[in-house]
């Protein structure tokens, strides 16, 4: 049977574990790098918001347990001694950019930004969250409306790490907004390589059993959740990589071989190459106020707009097989466009 003495001894010993733990959530939320709490608030806190009563000098000896346990405390001697934690796993900058990649991503849902957005601030202070939540603000970017998306990714993620196929409906829109099912409604089989984040969208990188190939597919318009396949993955082709792929494949529309294109240009678009291509894209400077770049991209209408949109600055020099190709492309968009004209 318990006596007195040892219950007191029990509730002793709980009281000051917690109090540990007290401290610690008092430090974690209340101080940074600018702020801090002296002796007597923490006496004072520890009083009225835990009904524990602290000595001070019961506190130093908590604060050697904290740092012993690898939490290192900032003490600073003032008028009173004062206590904080300055360092953070992330600093307000670094939450700050997080904060702003969630809300400006149109593959994040505007629900699951938010809540992602409060658990980055909960990485802060309680005056550093204040301090987010002032400058935070909504990009007014068009968002995923795929509430599914973590889910899927989940799966995805669980078919490259155990490298087994995975099966699933991919959707496009019809004029009505409505999801129309590719693949004539049938589920694809793509033995899963990569998830790769582009052009704020995530698109998954496999091997697709229908078409016999690598190909890429939009994770926000996959249907839903993907089922997991007992079935072994198919072997990565050889020379596989997804660095070499994701440089190769421009902006992921296409699934096709690759080809060399030279790009005639002028020096104001040298920017608009090293950002669609890297800063190790091939150049060659060509007189005073331009330059010709080699790069390998996969020729389509998505590459062809990319052109068409720099007008004279960016040129396609070669080879002749991809002159054509856009000459022609061109030559039926203005026919079509013109029989509209002519119509109305």
């Amino acid at each position: 049977m318990e006596t007195k003495d040892t219950n007191k001894i029990i509730s002793e010993e709980s009281d000051g574990r917690l109090r540990i733990l007290y401290l610690y959530q008092m430090l974690l939320m209340d101080t940074d790098e600018s702020h801090t709490l002296s002796t007597p608030e923490i006496l004072r806190r520890m009083k009225e918001e835990h009904g524990i009563t602290m000595h001070r000098t019961t506190l130093p000896r908590d604060i050697e347990v904290l740092r012993a346990a690898g939490i290192d405390v900032l003490v600073q001697r003032r008028q009173a001694i004062h206590y904080s934690l300055p360092e953070r796993t992330l600093s307000i900058p670094e939450l700050r950019l997080l904060i702003d990649a969630v809300l400006a991503s149109k593959f994040i849902s505007e629900e699951k930004s938010a809540q992602l957005t409060e658990k980055l601030m909960t990485l802060a202070s309680t005056t550093g969250a204040q301090q987010l939540r002032r400058t935070v603000h909504a990009t007014g970017k068009p968002k995923s409306e795929n509430e599914k998306g973590y889910y899927i990714i989940d799966v995805i993620n669980e078919g490259i790490r155990e490298q087994r196929k995975i099966s699933f409906c991919s959707f496009e829109y019809d004029n009505k907004k409505r999801h129309v099912l590719r693949n004539g409604g049938a589920p694809y089989t793509v033995s899963p390589y990569d998830l790769i984040w582009d052009g704020d969208y995530y698109y998954l990188v496999g091997y697709c059993d229908e078409r016999g190939e690598v190909r890429t597919f939009r994770v926000d318009h996959i249907e839903r959740q993907p089922e997991l396949l007992a079935e072994a993955a198919h072997p990565r082709p050889k020379g596989y990589r997804v660095e070499k792929y994701t440089r190769e494949v421009f902006r992921m529309f296409t699934g096709q071989e690759a080809t060399e294109v030279r790009l005639r240009c002028k020096t104001e678009a040298m920017r608009a190459v090293i950002d669609q291509f890297g800063p190790k894209v091939r150049t060659r400077a060509t007189g005073e106020d331009g330059f010709v770049a080699t790069v390998k991209v996969c020729t389509g209408p998505t590459f062809y707009r990319w052109i068409f949109g720099w007008g004279d600055a960016i040129m396609i020099d070669g080879p002749e097989t991809v002159k054509a190709e856009y000459k022609g492309l061109l030559e039926r968009e203005l026919e079509r466009h013109k029989a509209v004209l002519d119509e109305q």
